[in-house]
């Protein structure tokens, strides 16, 4: 999926980047404070890398920062907490073309699922293709 402009909503928890002149990514809603992080402020976040096949089963290596932090950061119920009620909150990304996403919170925590979800700043050790948003949601 292309962020091009990624507002994304964890049941009350936001996150979100508008397409302006500098783009950013915003977490609010159910979490201890509000988050809004910009470019630079992503850059110098810790960077993973995962490794995905394409539609034609080619791999690809993706590098950015892992959406679990994003949310930790501004407060989100993850880990030993996310359990009961808590089970039923949710990520809402919303594009500025539009497009929208839903993931169930426990998707994108590593304690609950084996994936790790990232907001990729990089693939294949370039930066994103020309087109393809400022980031990817993978």
């Amino acid at each position: 999926m292309t962020i091009k402009s990624l507002i994304a909503s964890v049941l009350l928890v936001c996150m979100g980047y508008v397409a302006t002149a500098q783009a950013y990514v915003q977490v609010s809603g159910e979490v201890s404070k509000t988050l809004k992080l910009y470019e630079a402020d992503i850059a110098k976040m810790n960077k993973v890398s995962v490794t995905l096949s394409d539609k034609d089963g080619k791999d690809h290596s993706y590098t950015g920062v892992p959406v679990l932090d994003i949310l930790n950061s501004a407060g989100v119920t993850t880990g030993k907490q996310l359990h009961g009620e808590n089970l039923t909150k949710y990520v809402l990304v919303k594009c500025a073309d539009g497009y929208q996403v839903l993931f169930a919170l426990a998707e994108m925590d590593t304690a609950l699922s084996k994936k790790t979800i990232i907001l990729a700043t990089q693939a294949d050790n370039k930066p994103l293709p020309e087109g393809k948003g400022q980031w990817n949601l993978l």
